[in-house]
């Protein structure tokens, strides 16, 4: 009962912003229907229309310039002409189809047909393709990691709301948007502020996997008329695969050759690294939190697969559990047992906050001062910025390869030696 007071009450001050004009910016949908406030699946005015092709809504600011089409086409008579060529993601597929169309699948999120803009959404859709209309750039991105994907694609000016506040944020374009008015913060994952994602004419919410611990936030959007996809680019096996998400952005800004050009010249950079010998040298990736408990990635985490790649071998060869998350906890004393013989260690700032000296990791623990690593002076630390920026996974890769093989440090780009 609450629940749905607090729900009629959101619903009633968006139709008062609607009704005065919302600072001067209207929605581009029409009028808000009164059962999407209660959590219904009612549509949009046209939205089913629109769908079917058989009508559309009238002109205005309701509506984009792509719904000025007549042309019908069926999607039952739309053939796929190919495939996007994929070398190491799996948790999204692209179809084309002629004209330019583009059906994406993500996993466990659901399908999501591109319409290029100027053409007619196809008649006869299933029930279970969401209608993505270019352009698309009017962006509610909660995923952090997807930010520089769209830096890299040079599209972040179509993300005019952002779930991470100005302080928030490590990639200097989004932090400059928000600072200078180009983009605005609408709300963490779990209490988006609706009125204003509505009030900018919203026309995607790419979310984190965190939305399903608040299922309701995605069923209140896409009530609203708001597609939602969720990324899943954290639960790619293969390192590489998360920055090969840059295709299925491509895909979506119409920016594929771009996107393309940029994976391609990553994936070239590391052929050596990969064909070359393992070093069989151990690495051990951690942080201590306030407790005094260390923080690990687990053996099938992609950093474990990184450390791999670069030629290194991870310390733990079979840590893990059966639940989802990439990393756990364990006692300081178990740590010392299975890593205090790791050949380099690598310090996890972009969590606990950058260290200086080898005194501010001793200071984490005395028991450090034992390791072989602390001994020889083969410790490193990742800056803050590292996990934000998911195109540096090739540059990290290298750094790796060159700490174990004890390349040039002033080359490297996410890593640092503690002195």
């Amino acid at each position: 009962m609450r629940r749905t007071y607090v729900l009629v009450l959101t619903s009633l001050g968006i139709l008062f912003l609607l009704l005065i004009g919302c600072g001067g910016q209207k929605p581009r949908d029409t009028d808000l229907p009164l059962e999407a406030a209660d959590g219904g699946e009612a549509a949009l005015p046209g939205e089913e229309a629109d769908r079917e092709g058989t009508a559309l809504p009238p002109e205005g600011e309701g509506r984009k310039e792509t719904d000025s089409i007549s042309e019908t086409i069926k999607w039952k008579e739309m053939e796929v002409s190919r495939r996007m060529e994929l070398s190491y993601a799996n948790q999204f597929s692209v179809d084309y189809y002629e004209g330019g169309y583009a059906c994406i699948t993500i996993a466990e999120s659901g399908r999501f047909l591109v319409v290029p803009e100027k053409k007619p959404v196809p008649e006869g859709l299933e029930a279970d393709i969401t209608v993505l209309k270019q352009p698309l750039d009017h962006i509610y991105l909660v995923a952090t990691s997807a930010m520089d994907l769209f830096r890299e694609l040079d599209a972040v000016d179509t993300i005019c709301l952002s779930g991470t506040d100005a302080s928030g944020w490590y990639i200097e374009e989004a932090r400059e948007a928000l600072e200078q008015g180009n983009m605005v913060y609408a709300g963490k994952y779990n209490t988006p502020d609706y009125e204003l994602i509505l009030a900018k004419g919203c026309d995607l919410a790419i979310e984190s996997t965190m939305i399903s611990h608040s299922p309701e936030v995605k069923e209140q959007l896409e009530g609203f008329g708001i597609p939602v996809f969720v990324e899943r680019s954290s639960y790619e096996s293969h390192p590489l695969g998360r920055v090969e998400w840059l295709k299925l952005y491509g895909a979506l800004l119409g920016k594929e050759e771009l996107a393309e050009e940029c994976f391609r010249e990553q994936e070239a950079g590391l052929e050596e690294i990969f064909s070359g010998k393992n070093t069989e040298k151990t690495v051990a990736f951690f942080y201590i939190n306030s407790n005094g408990i260390v923080n690990v990635r687990k053996s099938q985490d992609y950093v474990a697969k990184m450390i791999e790649l670069a030629g290194g071998r991870y310390i733990f060869p079979d840590l893990g559990d059966e639940n989802a998350l990439s990393t756990m906890n364990m006692q300081m004393e178990t740590f010392y047992a299975e890593a205090k013989d790791a050949d380099f260690l690598i310090y996890n700032s972009a969590i606990d906050g950058e260290l200086e000296t080898m005194e501010d990791l001793l200071a984490k623990s005395g028991l450090l001062a034992d390791f072989k690593a602390v001994k020889e002076g083969a410790v490193f630390c990742t800056p803050k910025n590292l996990f934000q920026e998911s195109t540096g996974i090739g540059r990290l890769i290298e750094d790796i390869h060159r700490m174990l093989n004890e390349g040039k440090e002033e080359e490297m780009h996410y890593l640092y030696r503690l002195q």
